[in-house]
């Protein structure tokens, strides 16, 4: 036994406005045809709605129980609508970003305020993780869009190139070698290093530099985050060793940087669902990332992407 939309409606405006002929005048539609669908609705319910008394209707018992409910779908159905609109207009929405730490605060920051000013009804959850975590997050629909550094390897993602920065050597101001123009694996031999993660490509390229020269990779002090070894540095614990994505969200102004040869690139890659369409939310930021971020708007599959660090 149903009770449809339309005569749901209809038991709507009879209970808040107490008869037959305001509901009729509210709903633009003959007193007869509110009469009509009530009795409709009664026969398919199996139950009276209204008893009439002295010439005005009267709610039952039954009328009283699912009265509240009615309106809590009417609520329901009007937000739902009011939501289509604002998608619709591109009012509202939330969209939902996944970054490693060095690219949630050195690319992203002024792509989201790029973004907040073409949607600023719009919201945005951003949320950091490793790569790994990443790239799990994204090929399982958690999230829209993913910023990370380093290889996909992932059948159900599709991979951007954004920028690439190169290595930097980061010490303090009256460090020996912060009058080079640029630094090796030579001169790093008998200085105390703050390194990434080994498991992170970045270290694994790094040691590579060093091996191919017949130098020790000895790494002092190994840290997972970009602000830990700038803090490192600043207490003369060693040299550290991180990608400019790293340096410009560390504000490590105090510091100097130098650049490290031979040159490692890492590239920052933006990884989305393959099955999912990208959202106009998400498509917009794509676009507040803005053409210095984005070398091609060109998707690739996630096993053509290049190496780097995770």
């Amino acid at each position: 036994m149903t009770f449809e939309l339309r005569e749901m409606e209809v038991f709507r405006r009879v209970m808040e406005l107490g008869s037959v002929t305001a509901a009729a005048a509210a709903l633009n539609v003959s007193q007869p045809a509110v009469t009509r669908m009530l009795q409709k609705a009664e026969a398919r319910l199996g139950f009276a709605l209204f008893v009439r008394e002295r010439r005005r209707l009267r709610p039952t018992a039954e009328a009283q129980i699912m009265f509240p409910g009615t309106l809590g779908a009417f609520t329901a159905i009007e937000l739902v609508q009011r939501m289509a609109g604002e998608l619709r207009e591109g009012r509202a929405g939330i969209l939902a970003i996944a970054a490693i730490p060095s690219l949630a605060s050195s690319i992203l920051p002024a792509a989201i305020r790029r973004f907040r000013e073409m949607r600023p009804e719009s919201a945005i959850t951003l949320q950091t993780f490793s790569a790994h975590e990443i790239i799990q997050r994204i090929a399982s629909h958690r999230d829209d869009l993913g910023f990370i550094i380093g290889p996909v390897g992932h059948e159900a993602l599709v991979v951007r190139d954004l920028q690439s920065t190169g290595l930097a050597c980061v010490m303090q101001p009256g460090h020996p070698l912060a009058s080079r123009r640029s630094i090796g694996p030579e001169a790093l031999a008998d200085h105390p290093l703050i390194c990434p993660s080994r498991n992170l490509v970045l270290s694994e390229q790094v040691a590579r530099a060093f091996a191919d020269r017949n130098i020790p990779f000895r790494i002092a002090v190994e840290v997972s985050h970009t602000h830990a070894a700038c803090a490192l540095v600043r207490a003369g614990v060693g040299i550290a060793l991180m990608d400019g994505f790293g340096l410009m969200g560390a504000r490590a102004d105090d510091l100097v940087s130098r650049p490290f040869r031979p040159t490692l690139p890492s590239t920052a890659r933006l990884v989305t669902a393959r099955l999912r369409p990208a959202s106009r939310l998400a498509q917009d930021f794509i676009r507040a990332l803005g053409a210095d971020a984005v070398k091609s708007d060109r998707p690739r599959p996630a096993s053509q992407s290049r190496a780097g660090r995770t």
